[in-house]
């Protein structure tokens, strides 16, 4: 058995009273064993030391199997200090156009927009997957990207992974199927440990807002770049930026060009 110091299992003992408060009344009475799992899972892979480390490492999801002319919208809600808004122009768009499209959310983003997420987690437009407790890039070492340290060591990672998943569960019924992590980054290890725990990775073919920073006219131009079987990332908590603007000059264009939008989960990924 892995030893844990008293402070780790304090730490993940005040995670899943905190999960609890959210979860359904059924998941409170009976929380399933999750540490038992976890040390199960760390043991497992204990031994395991990654080679890779990126937004493209073995295992990742990126592109939509076959040749038919769809592309996948995924929108992030990273619930980091500066992002912790809605882009309510950009959903509203996506409602009234009926575009489908993937919402990948971080637990910290949820309460202060729970109203909000529960009418999303509702709409048979959109899917809920899962963005990490802690918008963490996802590691087994400990490794950053972009300023953000990584998980560091397998049972840190299931705490990333599970943690939030079952808050969504608890929230809205339904476990998530696709994980992305915090940054999009991943060693090969952790994407194992993300499929151990039902997750497919989703990472993407094509960078439709570089984290909310492009301009209105860069992220029309990401977008029209796009093809047959593109996965687009772009962000939903940043209303502040070019994001909305530029996917709704780009969406009618994609249209005439014979593009339809597809929810992750209606499609095969690659």
């Amino acid at each position: 058995m892995i030893k844990r110091s008293k402070e780790n299992l304090l730490t993940t003992s005040l995670l899943l009273a905190t999960l609890l408060k959210t979860a359904s009344p059924a998941l409170a009475d009976n929380p399933p064993p999750y540490l038992e799992r976890k040390e199960s899972i760390a043991e497992r892979y204990a031994s395991s030391r990654p080679n890779q480390w990126g937004e493209q490492v073995d295992g990742v999801k990126s592109r939509i199997k076959g040749g038919e002319k769809v592309i996948a919208l995924t929108l992030d809600a990273c619930g980091s200090p500066k992002g912790m808004g809605a882009d309510l122009h950009l959903l509203e768009f996506l409602v009234r156009e009926n575009i489908a499209a993937t919402l990948f959310i971080n637990a910290r983003w949820i309460e202060p927009n729970r109203k909000l997420f529960d009418k999303l987690a509702a709409h048979p437009l959109f899917e809920i997957a899962n963005h990490g407790f802690g918008h963490k890039p996802a590691s087994v070492s400990g490794r950053a990207a972009y300023g953000i340290r990584g998980t560091g060591s397998v049972a840190e990672l299931v705490d990333e992974i599970e943690l939030n998943a079952r808050k969504i569960e608890g929230l809205t019924g339904r476990r998530p199927r696709f994980y992305r992590s915090g940054t999009a980054h991943y060693d090969e290890v952790a994407v194992r440990v993300a499929a151990e725990l039902g997750h497919t990775v989703a990472g993407f073919s094509v960078l439709g807002d570089a984290g909310a920073t492009y301009s209105r006219e860069q992220v029309k131009r990401a977008l029209l770049a796009a093809g047959a079987g593109d996965m687009v990332i772009l962000h939903m908590n940043r209303p502040e930026s070019g994001t909305a603007a530029g996917v709704m000059d780009a969406i009618p264009e994609l249209r005439k060009r014979g593009y339809r939008f597809v929810r992750l989960s209606d499609v095969e990924l690659e």
